[in-house]
């Protein structure tokens, strides 16, 4: 059976011309926080969630008090996908397509298994499409929910960047990370 890492080079050679940024974090975490790809941070930094979102997403960890270092943190789709801006010209982020997602599940499923959590956080709607193999399915339906899929309990959040563009999602979003909590001690 091929390991993680051997797994992790499969997609290096794959990608060899794009930035991965692979799972960071305690592997013997008891909770997995997926997102969906990395942008521009990081890419240059190659760790998941250092850019502004992951501020955020530091900062609501210390607000429940979670510390981010017992956590793992990856992402469903392992390089930053990009597009141009028309009306900029420069290269923005982007969704993660369908099929992107897909061909990353692997290695993803390859993770979950490795680190074995006790709980899974999705963070918006790609990871936990991804993970609920579900193109039609949001987050506003299933935020702070626990869910029990594929032997693992699946506990949706919003993205921590939707807070920056939606401020009255603050509280909601708080709310939510305090249900993480239980599966810390």
């Amino acid at each position: 059976m091929e390991t993680l890492e051997e797994m992790k080079h499969k997609y290096v050679e794959k990608y060899s011309d794009k930035k991965l940024v692979f799972g960071d974090g305690n592997v013997n975490s008891l909770i997995m926080l997926v997102g969906e790809a990395p942008g521009g941070e990081e890419e240059k930094l190659g760790r998941p969630f250092v850019g502004r979102a992951g501020k955020n997403l530091d900062e609501f960890l210390l607000t429940v008090g979670i510390d981010r270092k017992k956590l793992y943190i990856t992402n469903v789709v392992k390089y930053r996908p990009i597009s141009i801006s028309e009306k900029t010209g420069k290269v923005i982020n982007r969704t993660p397509s369908w099929e992107e997602m897909m061909d990353f599940m692997p290695l993803l499923k390859k993770e979950i298994e490795t680190i074995n959590p006790k709980l899974i956080v999705s963070l918006g709607n790609v990871p936990l499409r991804a993970l609920m193999n579900s193109k039609s399915i949001t987050i506003g339906n299933y935020h702070g929910k626990e869910i029990n899929i594929n032997g693992y309990k699946l506990y949706p959040l919003y993205h921590p960047a939707s807070v920056i563009y939606n401020r009255g999602l603050k509280e909601i979003y708080i709310e939510d990370v305090k249900g993480i909590k239980k599966y810390i001690s």
